[in-house]
């Protein structure tokens, strides 16, 4: 990594560490119902948004409760997104009178979105009227960004509370999520993107020519192609996009088109935005179990692997397209932007440069979010592996807004069990002893997700509907389909985009990777949420093992890394490995 290299990723680290400490003391508080900054113009709102729905907002839930509250509110949504795409064409705001999508097509975006994995198969401005991303999608990135949110409040009051049933009211929850948490960070955010020329509009798309193409008319042609430009209210999305961890794009090239993501400075506002949330849920969870080292412990394991995967994905795309040398290709030749040297900056723009792009992947893939500003099929072999593995470890390193921290918390059980099971010791976490139960829902939150990546490649491999997407043969084109399942099972939602998703059969697939992969998930975390709230609080004795030392962070980054590399090197030596050798 060069020293600019080094310097931009410090920067932007240092950034969201200072960020991140103060929204997550301050979401501490939202969540426990105390008084913060906005209470006084949004408490009122709060309370009228219980009485208008009939809220008992005093009444908590068990969490079987709490669990099919979860359920039927994502398919309430589900339906939603799903009509409005079918009925589109009826409905006001869609200037270009888009028609529906297809069924199975309309399907895998109602269920990406309810999922909040925000995986599209399709063009956002050839496909979606403006109705439908504003009161369909976008409303989707805030509410099921704070489902996640939700879920994992839930988790953490099982840990803190004892000899009790009750885990809190999801609705509750969602609410204070939505109102004091996102909301008016989406309105800070867009009204900043609007400033650097992120366009927020209802217009009819626009016909332009420019100087060049006028300057190429033939003598006596008057014949003069317009482009159309693309318009719509795209800074409100794009800021809840990025917050709420839920990716996509209002248009298909995503977080790479000058309407999304125009300036350095609103790739960089973009960027904070992917991991504010999550990384700001470490210190939350200190907070709310009144020890601010665990909160920090998480952090910093979460920490070390981001570092370590985006100075690896960095290095990678600056080290270049090794081909080009048997081309006499000298890649390095040029400087690049700011003055750091040149390497592969196939499918990058110019204005983002190697370093933001690499650090971009690995964010966006660290975070559960999905978005890009530059093609990830065009990386290198070992620079797309990067973010592969970045959700394959689980989507925790730091997650999606909630549900990065609760999966992470999964980790720190399982850590905790084979630490106790180690020195011959009932393994406890903040006063509370982990036993079989936990232990096996803690298995169907780890294994499911790798179990559904693997199964649907597998699949997607074996039948001609699965091969006939692929515009890439051989192992760069298995990359593609294991890189799909793991973005869509992981709840990712970025993809190398060589592969046409855009089929009945992917279509299906994905869409019920996505809804699976989310709520076979939720379900088992809510119910250790509830076992846990039901235990006793042991005290700390002498053979209690510290959850919050440099030896467990160690021990929880090495059981995260260890079951990631057993359950996908086979997997992996056959795509991104093979590729990078051949």
């Amino acid at each position: 990594m060069t020293g600019n290299a080094l310097f931009q990723f410090s920067f932007y680290l240092a950034a969201l560490v200072l960020l991140a400490i103060p929204l997550g003391f301050y979401m501490a508080r939202v969540y426990e119902g105390k008084t913060c900054g906005l209470s006084f113009i949004l408490r009122p709102i709060e309370m009228g948004i219980y009485r208008l729905s009939r809220i008992k907002h005093e009444q908590e839930m068990d969490w079987k409760t709490y669990a099919i509250a979860v359920l039927a509110f994502s398919l309430v949504g589900f339906f939603v997104v799903y009509l409005m795409q079918r009925l589109q064409l009826s409905l006001p705001f869609n200037p270009q009178a888009f028609h529906a999508p297809s069924p199975d097509l309309s399907f895998n975006t109602a269920v990406s979105f309810f999922t909040n994995t925000n995986w599209q198969a399709y063009a956002g401005e050839n496909t979606i009227s403006y109705f439908t991303q504003a009161l369909g999608l976008t409303v989707q990135n805030f509410v099921s960004a704070a489902t996640g949110m939700a879920v994992l409040v839930a988790l953490i009051r099982g840990l803190v509370r004892h000899e009790t049933t009750q885990i809190g009211n999801f609705w509750v929850d969602l609410v204070r999520s939505t109102l004091y948490i996102l909301l008016p960070l989406a309105a800070i955010l867009a009204v900043l993107l609007v400033s650097q020329g992120v366009i927020q509009n209802v217009s009819s798309y626009q016909k332009t020519t420019t100087s060049l193409e006028k300057s190429q008319l033939q003598p006596g042609s008057n014949f003069l192609e317009a482009q159309v430009l693309p318009m719509g209210p795209a800074a409100s999305q794009i800021a809840i996009k990025q917050l709420g961890t839920n990716g996509g794009g209002f248009f298909s090239t995503n977080s790479a088109h000058p309407f999304e993501n125009p300036t350095p400075l609103s790739n960089f506002l973009e960027m904070l935005a992917l991991l504010l949330i999550p990384a700001a849920f470490c210190f939350t969870f200190g907070a709310m179990v009144c020890d601010k080292k665990q909160g920090v412990a998480i952090f910093i394991a979460m920490t070390f692997v981001f570092i370590t995967f985006a100075f690896a994905a960095v290095h990678a795309e600056q080290g270049g397209n090794h081909l080009f040398n048997t081309l006499d290709v000298n890649q390095h030749a040029q400087p690049g932007l700011h003055g750091a040297p040149g390497g592969n900056m196939e499918g990058k723009e110019t204005r983002f440069g190697i370093t933001n792009s690499a650090i971009w992947a690995t964010s966006t893939t660290a975070a559960s979010n999905g978005s890009t500003n530059a093609m990830l099929d065009s990386f290198t072999p070992l620079g797309g592996l990067v973010p592969m593995c970045m959700m394959q470890l689980g989507e925790i390193i730091y997650g999606g807004a909630g549900s990065g921290l609760y999966g992470m918390l999964i980790f720190v059980i399982l850590t905790v069990f084979i630490a106790g099971l180690m020195v011959g010791r009932t393994p406890e976490y903040l006063g509370k002893k982990i036993e079989v139960f936990e232990m096996k829902m803690a298995s169907f939150v780890i294994l499911v997700p790798h179990f559904l990546i693997l199964l649907f490649t597998a699949i997607a491999v074996m039948t001609a509907s699965g091969r006939a997407s692929v515009s890439n043969p051989g192992a760069h084109g298995f990359s593609e389909i294991l890189y799909t399942f793991t973005s869509t099972a992981n709840n990712n939602g970025s993809a190398f985009s060589g592969l046409n998703a855009n089929t009945s059969f992917y279509n299906i697939l994905t869409g019920l990777a996505m809804l699976f992969a989310r709520f076979w998930i939720i379900v088992p975390v809510l119910a250790i949420a509830g076992s846990l709230a039901r235990k006793k609080i042991i005290p700390a004795g002498l053979g209690t093992m510290p959850t919050h030392t440099v030896l467990f962070v160690g021990l929880v980054i090495s059981i995260i890394l260890i079951i990631g590399a057993l359950t996908f090197f086979p997997v992996l030596a056959l795509g991104p490995i093979v590729e990078n050798l051949m």
